[in-house]
């Protein structure tokens, strides 16, 4: 028997949307959490009358703090967790978040932040056996049977056996943990259970706060836009427990890696340095990893957006003791058969194809084949010659930006690190000013409106366009370590001037969705 998305999985009218990680929301205790400012901020969405919410990958970040090189592929970020609703639930005393207060409010301070908040985790689910209620144990019996024998106890297991080995990848921990040897982690199961406990309650804890979230924004008619990575990190509970699905020896180390040729991002390509698939091992078993992350990912989002989906078609193979990712090659991926399995799974794909950069004929006909929406970024289109908003395809999803670019007016101003020429720069801004008419201090939202106008079927704009934030509120810089995922949203810039503005900019555009509440 199949297995069907849920309904109301992509969008089938005219939509406007907003671009907002989770970690970027406001509040009290140094993190976007899953709390209160989470409700807010779709109470706020429905004020604008947008009706999607797109954020980045949901899974817990390791080194560098990115959503793209999370520790587990299924795993809930434990600093999204909301801290008021443990003091509530009687798991942490008020006195005891005190040590989150000092903390920055209008930027990530990870160095900080992780240490503090971790403790925190531990001590609240070390009494959730007895401090929470029996209604909320129960749950999470029921959420320990239907995960634990898939990912959650390699997960556990994991994030026990990390610190223990000085925060090192699992290639560089003790032999009989870098192999799994039965007798060793049977020992550690026995030293270490309290512990292994503790990391259950908190993805327990995340998937509970999360499963309300979804259902507060589906009764306010908004959909939740996910995030899929194409490749998980090496230094991943995944890539530890699951390596035979990817191209790296019984030590854990890949010959070549995964990253992206030179292009309009960064002159030297991207080396990202995830492990490639063993894409005949995928094959052999009908995709069915892929079947269950798509499934896990689905039960977080309606919408799902597949990073990186060129590397389906053919991926940037690139040599592990590489500098750059220039000295790379084109390698053949799975093609048509992988989205057969998936389709012969679910019956329909909750897919949006992140298609930018070097795509060729190919990928677009992959795209196509599978009736896939791509994606249309303006700060790429508006430039060029002969680009018209109507011959935006409607199968899409438009973008002002996304969170690899600077934001719209940092972008129109050529902010800090912008390659192009002053003189480029120039021409670039007439041709938006072609394009996206109206007052060039007003770039941002004549950016918006633009995407808006497209038939598209979906237009989104990141938070900070809204706002018509400059270079200081950027999210990301590919190619860069340093100063990123830390921007934050400041709630009193929500005005209800702002929200009116936008929601007549989504009511003129034909993009108020009508049975969605208000």
């Amino acid at each position: 028997m199949q297995e069907k998305t849920p309904a109301d999985a992509s969008p089938t009218a005219r939509r406007a949307g907003v671009g907002l990680h989770l970690s970027s929301l406001p509040g009290q205790f140094g993190i976007g959490e899953l709390g209160k400012e989470a409700f807010a901020f779709v109470d706020c969405l429905r004020k604008m009358r947008l009706s999607v919410w797109q954020f980045l990958p949901l899974g817990p970040t390791g080194y560098g703090n990115s959503p793209y090189q999370a520790l587990s592929t299924y795993a809930g970020n434990e600093m999204l967790i909301d801290i008021e609703d443990l003091r509530k639930k009687r798991l942490l005393k008020s006195r005891e978040i005190k040590a989150l207060s000092g903390l920055p409010g209008d930027y990530v301070d990870y160095a900080s932040l992780v240490p503090a908040k971790s403790a925190l985790l531990m001590t609240a689910a070390s009494r959730f056996p007895v401090k929470s209620s029996r209604k909320l144990r129960s749950a999470f019996q029921e959420f320990l049977a239907i995960n634990n024998s898939r990912w959650l106890h390699d997960y556990a297991l994991y994030r026990i056996l990390k610190p223990r080995h000085d925060n090192k990848p699992w290639p560089q921990w003790a032999p009989q943990f870098v192999h799994r040897d039965t007798e060793s982690l049977l020992k550690l199961e026995r030293e270490a259970g309290d512990e292994i406990q503790c990391i259950k309650i908190q993805q327990f804890l995340f998937h509970e706060q999360w499963q309300r979230l979804r259902e507060y924004a589906h009764a306010s008619g908004v959909q939740l836009f996910g995030d899929i990575p194409i490749y998980i990190a090496l230094d991943s509970s995944d890539a530890w427990a699951k390596r035979d699905i990817l191209c790296i020896d019984a030590d854990g180390r890949p010959d070549r890696v995964g990253g992206v040729p030179p292009d309009y991002f960064s002159n030297d390509g991207q080396l990202w340095g995830n492990p490639l698939y063993n894409w005949d091992a995928h094959a052999s078993d009908g995709y069915q990893w892929w079947i269950d992350r798509l499934r896990a990912a689905a039960c977080t989002a309606d919408i799902l957006r597949i990073d990186h989906f060129r590397g389906f078609e053919s991926y940037w193979s690139i040599p592990a003791d590489a500098t750059t990712a220039r000295d790379g090659r084109w390698e053949p991926g799975p093609g048509d058969a992988i989205f057969i399995a998936l389709k012969q799974a679910f019956g329909s794909l909750p897919i949006v194809a992140e298609d930018l950069g070097l795509i060729t004929p190919e990928v677009e006909a992959l795209r196509d084949r599978h009736q896939l929406p791509g994606m249309v970024v303006l700060q790429f289109c508006v430039t060029n010659d002969g680009f018209d908003l109507a011959a935006v395809p409607e199968n899409s999803v438009c973008y002002t930006g996304t969170h690899d670019n600077d934001t719209s007016l940092g972008w129109f101003r050529g902010g800090p690190g912008d390659e192009r020429s002053a003189e480029q720069i120039r021409a670039d801004q007439e041709a938006a000013m072609r394009i996206c008419k109206g007052d060039p201090e007003r770039i941002s939202m004549n950016m918006v409106r633009a995407a808006y106008s497209t038939p598209a079927k979906l237009a989104v704009a990141p938070m900070q366009d809204y706002l018509g934030l400059g270079s200081e509120a950027r999210f990301n810089t590919p190619g860069t370590a340093d100063n990123n995922w830390r921007w934050r949203l400041d709630p009193s810039t929500l005005t209800d001037q702002l929200c009116t503005e936008i929601a007549t900019a989504v009511s003129e555009s034909g993009r108020e969705v009508s049975d969605a509440p208000r």
